[in-house]
């Protein structure tokens, strides 16, 4: 048996089935995903006559400056071991317990000696801490 091809015949893709699916995928997509829109509310908040009342500190205050020396309610630790910040910090939430836990670190603290005062107060069971730092702004002079 002998195949001859006709010379005036061109061979070529039928594009059309794959411009299908294509569009078929693009409708898809399109329908499947959702879009986010993030609205603001305008609050007016109510304002007062007289002046707000001086607010009591209700947290325990652990203070950490540049050279990692404690500090606990203002109080300066004798030393920087973690056991001294952990007797200071039993006596003080023996006498307010339940208060959250608010370590202040200077910028130029080490690292290692926030980590500490995180950890001593991890171990007293202290399950509200929050952290705010001190000292001056990276463009300072």
């Amino acid at each position: 048996m002998k195949f001859q091809r006709r010379r005036d015949e061109e061979v070529g893709i039928n594009l059309t089935p794959l411009i299908d699916v294509v569009f078929l995928l693009l409708i898809f997509f399109m329908v499947s995903t959702t879009f986010e829109r993030h609205g603001e509310i305008q609050l007016q908040l109510p304002s007062a006559d007289r002046d707000p009342l001086p607010a009591q500190q209700s947290w325990i205050d652990v203070l950490v400056d540049a050279t990692g020396t404690y500090y606990v309610d203002g109080q300066e630790l004798v030393n920087r071991r973690p056991e001294t910040l952990q007797r200071m910090l039993e006596t003080v939430l023996s006498e307010r317990s339940g208060q959250p836990v608010l370590v202040r670190a200077d910028a130029n603290a080490s690292h290692q000696s926030v980590v500490t005062a995180l950890d001593v107060i991890g171990k007293l069971g202290v399950t509200s801490v929050s952290i705010a730092t001190i000292g001056r702004a990276p463009d300072d002079p």
